[in-house]
């Protein structure tokens, strides 16, 4: 299904069409800009924006959104026709609920306007800066955490040239606005990466280094700019037409921009803000001195078992995660992934059980009203490995324990890579290492220890002491042999 045609169009000329309890809790407009966000995508939109109206609704405030895209039009075409207005469906097996959301308060887009982005950046009444632009757009290495600027980002970096990458756009904008000795900005990576805060301070002062700035410029973004973690946590699959059929026939207008999320959100920061910050703990978010904690949490618990689900329900042929999950005994073995791997592996935040927090996390993934495609979440796994999958593997063997289960999701990944189903049929490999992957498996031994070794040569995704584990490479292997031998539902019945 797709929206009708013909069908009135979302905006603010139509929101007196829209249901009264799906109406914004702002209106539109009212509150003046004071956050830019990069990554305009599905999930900013069912989770910052949701947290950053709420906590306006609550408490006032100058925190209006400018929502950047930094490549793709689309969704800035999208929402300026609609008044930068859209929906968010809240759906479970339970029923669901649809709600219009006005915290935008303008889009643009960086690849077709990027001075205008700069200049929103040293604009002195933007004092907060988030980032939902995913683990590549950061140019990190995933290994050592440097900055590893490819031959666009180098560019950015050491000329003039009007900045086409998110490195280079962050550069410009807070030199423009040391130039200007403007007040001071918070930084603020919502992505799913390992101590995150700390992980975008090293990226733009390694900027700063590689592009030679003048010493007073440098001691004004140190001195000025804060890096606060978080850990965000919310269900998004991408927007379908069945998500703008539901939303067109729960708010009576079309929505081209709709979006559909579960009901669980989670939103951990700290409290770092030196310009001021939306009242988000009147939405529900959690201020903290500390996200660390959470983000393994997150990243070990919920975001690795995820992949897990995702690699080897593709390779059983499950088009979503609730059908992956359907798998006999795969529930179990996920269980035995989160008891005797995971929480083993680091220490929880206080008063927090991993083992009742994986079971949570279970329930999620199950909900048959979230069509998370396992081939979305088995996406850029050369990125996401290390912090979701090789940090509790590493960890794990630094205290002397075995990691039997956290070797499986790996074994499951390298068979995703090889590139067949267990029915035969092809599987995508949409990874920015693709190239590098499939050249390193097509010149090993055809043998699972052949493509272990071949992998585990790949410095970008393997850390050294992981990589140089036999016993890890042993139980990797053995995994991969089986899956190959027996495909998955075979191995993972007799995995119990």
């Amino acid at each position: 299904m797709a929206v009708s045609v013909g069908a009135a169009r979302l905006g603010l000329g139509t929101l007196r069409r829209v249901p009264t309890d799906s109406r914004p809790l702002l209106r539109p407009g009212s509150a003046p800009a004071g956050i830019v966000h990069l990554g305009l995508g599905a999930f900013h939109r069912a989770h910052q924006a949701v947290y950053t109206e709420e906590a306006m609704a609550h408490a006032g405030g100058d925190w209006g959104i400018v929502g950047v895209a930094p490549r793709n039009p689309d969704v800035v075409t999208t929402l300026a026709a609609q008044d930068n207005l859209f929906s968010v469906t809240t759906s479970s097996g339970e029923g669901c609920h649809t709600r219009v959301v006005g915290a935008l308060a303008g889009t643009r887009h960086a690849a077709g306007d990027p001075a205008a982005v700069v200049a929103l950046l040293a604009d002195p009444a933007i004092r907060v800066v988030t980032l939902t632009v995913t683990e590549k757009a950061y140019q990190l290495d995933p290994v050592t955490g440097r900055l590893r600027p490819d031959p666009e980002v180098a560019a950015d970096l050491r000329t003039d040239r009007v900045p086409a990458t998110v490195p280079g756009l962050l550069l410009r904008g807070l030199l423009a606005r040391a130039a200007a000795q403007g007040p001071p900005l918070a930084l603020v990576s919502c992505d799913n990466l390992p101590a995150n805060g700390r992980r975008l301070r090293g990226l733009v002062e390694q900027s700063v280094a590689y592009a030679r700035v003048p010493e007073p410029l440098a001691d004004w973004v140190r001195e000025c700019v804060s890096f606060p973690g978080t850990m965000v946590d919310r269900i998004v699959p991408a927007s379908t037409a069945q998500t703008l059929a539901d939303a067109e026939r729960a708010l009576g207008v079309a929505d081209l921009a709709a979006v559909v999320a579960e009901p669980y959100r989670q939103w951990v920061i700290e409290d770092d803000f030196p310009g001021g910050r939306p009242a988000w703990e009147r939405a529900g978010a959690v201020l903290t001195t500390d996200a660390g904690p959470w983000e393994r949490l997150k990243l070990r618990a919920l975001n690795g078992v995820h992949s897990a689900a995702a690699y080897l329900g593709a390779l059983a042929g499950r088009e979503t995660i609730a059908d992956a999950l359907a798998l006999p005994h795969l529930t179990t073995v996920l269980r035995h992934l989160v008891a005797e791997d995971v929480a083993a592996s680091f220490d929880p935040p206080e008063g927090v059980s991993v083992v009742a927090y994986g079971e949570e996390v279970l329930t999620r993934f199950a909900n048959p009203a979230i069509r998370h495609r396992t081939l979305q979440v088995a996406m850029d796994g050369s990125q996401k490995l290390p912090q979701r999958v090789l940090h509790t593997i590493a960890d794990l063997r630094a205290a002397g324990r075995s990691a039997r289960w956290a070797t499986l999701v790996v074994a499951a990944w390298l068979r995703f890579a090889q590139g067949h189903a267990d029915d035969g049929s092809l599987l995508p490999l949409a990874d920015p290492l693709a190239e590098e992957i499939r050249a390193a498996l097509a010149a090993a031994p055809r043998t699972p220890a052949g493509a272990v070794d071949a992998v585990f040569g790949l410095r970008e995704v393997f850390p050294a002491e992981v990589a140089a584990d036999d016993d890890v490479r042993a139980e990797v292997a053995g995994w991969l042999a089986a899956l190959e031998r027996h495909g998955v539902a075979a191995t993972l019945a007799g995995a119990r």
